[in-house]
């Protein structure tokens, strides 16, 4: 019974964190200066990924470099949140926008981005990729 708990709490704390994110998301689209309607070629995507715990910075230092690179140089790659779930910080969702299907199949191949995929594959317990639409977007000027 006290796995069934276990599970059903790690379920629970997964699901407020994408909806934490999902939150924000939208807090940061609806409350800002400008609406944008998303382009129909643009591509979203949400990955859900469980972290090995003992493992957590070494993984959070990781993701930051391969974002902060990837944006730096990939004109396609538009826009990367990533959050933690405050109650299980290895449960770690990203949103992802890229500039359209091309883009992202540029990206994966980068050698920043094998480099972090071959850093972190014994860090990642699970992974998840789901694609999304993005109803809209907003942000105040200079963000």
């Amino acid at each position: 019974m006290r796995m069934i708990n276990t599970a059903r709490k790690r379920q629970t704390n997964l699901a407020k964190s994408v909806m934490a994110l999902i939150t924000v998301c939208l807090l940061v689209c609806f409350f800002g200066t400008k609406t944008v309607a998303q382009p129909k070629k643009q591509m979203v995507r949400l990955a859900k990924i469980n972290v090995d715990p003992s493992q957590l910075e070494r993984y959070n230092a990781a993701l930051k470099e391969q974002m902060a690179t990837a944006i730096r140089v990939e004109p396609g790659v538009l826009t990367y949140y990533a959050v933690a779930d405050k109650n299980d910080p290895a449960h770690i969702t990203i949103l992802e926008i890229y500039a359209d299907t091309a883009a992202y199949k540029a990206h994966i191949t980068t050698p920043h981005f094998t480099k972090y995929k071959d850093t972190v594959k014994d860090m990642v317990k699970s992974l998840e990729l789901v694609d999304v639409t993005l109803l809209g977007s907003a942000k105040k000027p200079g963000m």
